[in-house]
């Protein structure tokens, strides 16, 4: 028998509902006792629980890189205070996936590389009839001091699985699309998920929305790299696809309900934003701003990040957000590989123009993510000129974001191998 413990940090939500709704989903764990954690010490509690109870802690950890060294010292934590080897934490998420030795290390028993939502309930069912707990696919853990791995876990059907654990009345956002076909050499998706799409179904979406709507959520946000790509199976944007999704989720949610698509945690392709576009969003959706993705006002680091578009398509996206009545928050980062001053200078000025226009700036420092090409590279600094410019736009409004926490963070992570 078997207690899964999900250490339920707030970063980490999202991704445990997707894995706790295959876990309820499937015949051989649908009934597993569930304990949300949200603290080490209500880990510990939990663990000490169900051991009292005659019953195998599972402890489910999830997180990015960001957060490694806080949920490493949190593990510890936990250790210490339950150090008993029938306690098997198992870490998945991007972090784990990209670096499984780097994870082991830390002191986990296992890690889920890939896709979890077979992998976790095939584990939980393995421990709960005393089995090998690494007898699956998709895990790794150490074995005489080196790493041993039975293999990435398949890509899951995601019409298959559900979206959230609604039993548990655990839900989050919708996700309509996983993976990414642009392999942006900063970001773990495309090289966790491989770089194609797949996309949830419309009636799968539609039961989902629905599903959302008997249980009197009020919001339903969709989780997606690219919003407007979804129904596209490559770097295209269908309109006509795109207005039966939003038709679609619309109606399924019913009256007294919002619609928030291309808002957090989505955004908009800037190539793909076009008054069009954008008049699908004012009909159909209750969000007024828009996340489009900029990253850069250089050309030259644009194709270097190999991320598909120019400077001036997103000036340009961000123009046609604004002319629709919808606010612009526009990502940045800064301190990206090879960045010269000709590259700073061009991002402070394209970032002047669109807060003058009324756009936001979403500033982040660079960070060397394992398993991106980029992995290896120094961790992003802020020079003091578009520190100063960050700083006024914030005091105006027209700048948000973490890039001093993202700046501290990094420069404590040393680079991971590709």
């Amino acid at each position: 028998m078997t207690t899964l413990v999900l250490h339920y940090r707030r970063t980490a939500r999202h991704a445990l509902n997707v894995l706790l709704g295959a876990v309820e989903a499937h015949p051989a764990t649908a009934e597993v006792p569930v304990v949300f954690a949200p603290s080490p010490e209500a880990v510990a509690d939990a663990a000490r629980a169900a051991l009292a109870a005659g019953r195998r802690p599972v402890v489910a950890w999830s997180f990015y890189t960001a957060s490694f060294d806080e949920v490493a010292a949190e593990l510890a934590r936990v250790r210490d205070t339950v150090p008993d080897a029938r306690v098997l934490h198992v870490a998945g998420g991007p972090h784990a996936s990209a670096d499984p030795a780097g994870t082991l290390a830390a002191g986990f028993d296992l890690v889920a590389i890939g896709e979890g939502e077979e992998t976790l309930p095939a584990l939980l069912a393995r421990v709960a009839v005393g089995d090998d707990p690494r007898a699956g696919p998709g895990l790794a853990w150490l074995d005489g001091g080196g790493m041993r791995t039975s293999g990435r876990g398949p890509p899951v059907d995601l019409d298959a699985l559900p979206p959230f654990a609604v039993r548990a009345g655990r839900i989050g956002p919708l996700e309509i699309t996983r993976g990414c076909v642009w392999a942006c050499r900063f970001c773990h998706t495309p090289f966790l998920f491989r770089a194609r799409f797949r996309h949830r179904s419309l009636d799968t979406l539609a039961r989902w929305a629905r599903a959302l709507a008997k249980v009197d959520t009020r919001d339903l946000r969709v989780l997606t790299p690219s919003a407007l790509s979804w129904g596209s199976p490559d770097g295209g944007c269908d309109l006509a696809a795109i207005e039966a999704l939003l038709a679609t989720l619309r109606e399924a949610l019913g009256p007294g309900r919002r619609l928030f698509v291309g808002s957090f945690p989505s955004e908009l392709r800037p190539e793909h934003v076009s008054p069009e576009a954008l008049a699908l969003l004012r009909r159909y959706c209750d969000n007024r701003t828009v996340v489009i993705g900029g990253q850069s006002g250089s050309d030259r680091l644009l194709a270097s990040m190999q991320r598909g578009h120019d400077a001036e398509s997103v000036t340009r996206a961000a123009r046609f957000a604004l002319e629709a009545g919808l606010t612009p928050s526009v990502d940045f980062i800064f301190g990206l590989p090879g960045e010269m001053e000709d590259d700073r200078r061009a991002t402070r000025a394209a970032m002047g123009r669109l807060a003058a226009a009324g756009a936001r700036v979403h500033a982040h420092a660079f960070m060397p993510l394992p398993g991106t090409p980029w992995a290896r590279e120094p961790p992003g600094r802020l020079d003091a000129a578009t520190q100063a410019l960050l700083g006024r736009l914030a005091a105006s409004g027209a700048a948000h974001g973490q890039w001093r926490r993202q700046e501290e963070r990094a420069l404590r992570m040393p680079p991971k191998g590709a």
